[in-house]
């Protein structure tokens, strides 16, 4: 169990105030100069050392994203930092309490990760829902002008650096890295065909990296306490650190909370969410990434670890780390069916694939949900989701599939039932 020395985000609830003067004295903005003066190099070999993966739910390396940005001086353009925080995955709800309470922490690495890139500016893009987060932190930005903190000669560290606050309109979509610095351009919030990569081309055609709130705003804390301290936690050297997890669901106490990388998921909700309502005997199964990942049944629930490569192996994603439990009095067919009428309706509808296939998943599962199907239409519609899945320009199509693969590789029973009982019914009749 992470011991709240090791906690990054100390104010995670609010408990404390998300102003300038309370951050500093939670040790936010301490040292930053320095850090930033020791030179790039130093500060992402630092991030390479700590293992820290992107918190959005890709789990790429941070540190090798960084150092995928070219040299500033050789390409004469300018470099960009993006800030996801477009949070709108179901059962994701980290990124707005940092937002909310730990403002500052996201600013001071946004400064850092800016460097690190020769980036001299920051785009924030923020869920248009977000209205209480985006004056929370641009309360925040305002008060780092005013204390120097960002602008000219930023923290007094000689590195120029603005931030830039923008506000979404509330598409799902525009999660997906290039389809927001798509709709940061002004356009139309469609992924972009890769490559080219955005370190190469991304916002108006310059060098850019797009990184989670997460990601961004546990830098300072990694640079302060070394690399090494980070990679201390967690099951092995490619699974390391604390991690934001949202607890939601069929639990006593639904929770976000701070622990370390690969905790067990039991241990997880009996800890910090007071258990599964009924007790743990009640459960019948949990999405443990996010919406978008494939849930697990309780027999693998009782022993898989939260971290990336764990829930690799039993074909699900730790994702986001948006837990969502349900227990025995859930209708897990129907459950599935209401994801995959989300990703219907959010499919920008640039791919064939997904901006047909995404309808007809809904419109079989909603036959499914009766039992107004056959037991041939199961194969079916798993293999309509292995059609989509790998097939469309972005990970919208994946995300759309993999719920669904999930039903049918650990409740196909209950979906085959629901038939009988249905064709019972009729006969009946």
């Amino acid at each position: 169990m992470l011991q709240d020395k090791d906690r990054i985000f100390t104010n995670i609830y609010g408990w404390q105030g998300a102003d300038l003067k309370a951050a500093q004295k939670r040790g936010d903005w301490d040292k930053t100069a320095s850090f930033i003066k020791k030179g790039r190099s130093w500060v992402v070999e630092e991030i390479k050392a700590s293992g820290l993966r992107g918190r959005g739910g890709a789990g790429f390396p941070t540190g090798v994203k960084w150092s995928f940005m070219p040299d500033p001086e050789k390409t004469g353009k300018p470099h960009y930092l993006v800030i996801n925080a477009d949070e709108s995955e179901p059962g994701t709800c980290k990124d707005r309490d940092i937002l909310r309470h730990e403002p500052h922490k996201l600013l001071e690495g946004a400064l850092i990760g800016g460097f690190a890139i020769g980036a001299h500016a920051a785009y924030i893009y923020i869920r248009g829902e977000f209205y209480n987060e985006a004056q929370a932190l641009q309360k925040a930005i305002d008060e780092a002008y005013d204390a120097g903190l960002l602008g000219k000669n930023a923290a007094k560290s000689g590195w120029d650096f603005d931030v830039y606050l923008h506000r979404g309109a509330g598409a799902y979509i525009c999660g997906e890295e290039t389809a927001l610095i798509e709709s940061l351009e002004g356009k139309k919030g469609q992924p972009r065909n890769k490559p080219p990569f955005p370190a190469m081309a991304g916002l108006y055609a310059c060098p850019t990296t797009v990184n989670n709130v997460e990601t961004i705003a546990v830098a300072p804390t990694i640079l302060r306490r070394g690399g090494a301290w980070f990679a201390g936690f967690g099951r092995d050297e490619k699974n390391t650190g604390t991690k934001l997890f949202c607890i939601s669901g069929h639990v006593n106490q639904p929770c976000n909370v701070e622990e370390e990388m690969g905790i067990p998921l039991k241990d997880l909700i009996e800890r910090h969410a007071g258990g599964v309502r009924g007790g743990w005997d009640n459960l019948l199964a949990i999405i443990p990434g996010g919406s978008s990942t494939p849930l697990l049944p309780k027999d693998i629930c009782s022993t898989v670890r939260m971290d990336f490569d764990s829930l690799r192996e039993v074909q699900s994603g730790l994702g986001t780390a948006g837990v969502i439990v349900m227990d025995k009095s859930t209708d897990v067919v129907y459950a599935i069916a209401r994801l995959s009428y989300f990703y219907m309706h959010e499919s920008c509808g640039q791919c064939t694939p997904c901006r047909e296939g995404t309808g007809w998943l809904w419109r079989t599962m909603q036959r499914m949900v009766s039992g107004n199907a056959t037991l041939e239409e199961i194969d079916m519609l798993y293999d309509l989701t292995k059609e989509i899945e790998g097939h469309t320009i972005c990970a919208h199509g994946d995300a759309s599939a993999w719920p669904i693969q999930g039903l049918i590789r650990h409740f196909r029973p209950e979906m085959e039932q629901r038939i009988l009982d249905y064709r019972k019914q009729i006969k009946a009749a």
